[in-house]
């Protein structure tokens, strides 16, 4: 059986080890980060659960500021979404975004959006099947002052 769910402040540990797969960052870190989004209007969380076992999670939230290839405010974007290796191709990462699109126009977005590294082959596969249209690319520079 399969479910996901509006995560909460008790799956918060969840959603850590999640994070922590899909973005390398402290766990203290993320364990701030993500329980200030929990607590925000304008983000949300879901977990898609297999036979009671939480197997992936996703992050989605409105955007005000300029979306690249937007032309409406606010946009749904897709800020992280990951599955575990052996529960993917199960149609797992599309529940998901299904839910983030969902929650997104019942908050007033009219577009939906979303990003990925442009070496990131699986990401781009996923976005494509998703009927995700390519905006623009793009490569980001910084220096030291």
């Amino acid at each position: 059986m399969v479910k996901v769910i509006k995560a909460k402040k008790e799956h918060l540990d969840i959603l850590c080890a999640f994070a922590n797969k899909l973005w390398q960052a402290d766990e203290t870190q993320h364990k701030s980060e993500l329980g200030k989004i929990l607590n925000s209007d304008f983000a949300v969380f879901f977990i898609v659960y297999e036979k009671n076992l939480p197997v992936g999670f996703a992050q989605c939230q409105l955007r005000n500021d300029y979306v690249e290839g937007s032309s409406s405010s606010p946009v749904g974007y897709l800020e992280g979404i990951f599955v575990e290796k052996e529960f993917r191709h199960k149609g797992y990462a599309h529940k998901l975004l299904e839910y983030c699109e969902f929650w997104a126009k019942e908050n007033g977005a009219k577009e939906f959006a979303s990003d990925c590294e442009l070496e990131n082959k699986d990401s781009i596969r996923f976005h494509t099947a998703e009927n995700f249209k390519i905006a623009n690319r793009i490569m980001c520079f910084i220096k030291k002052l």
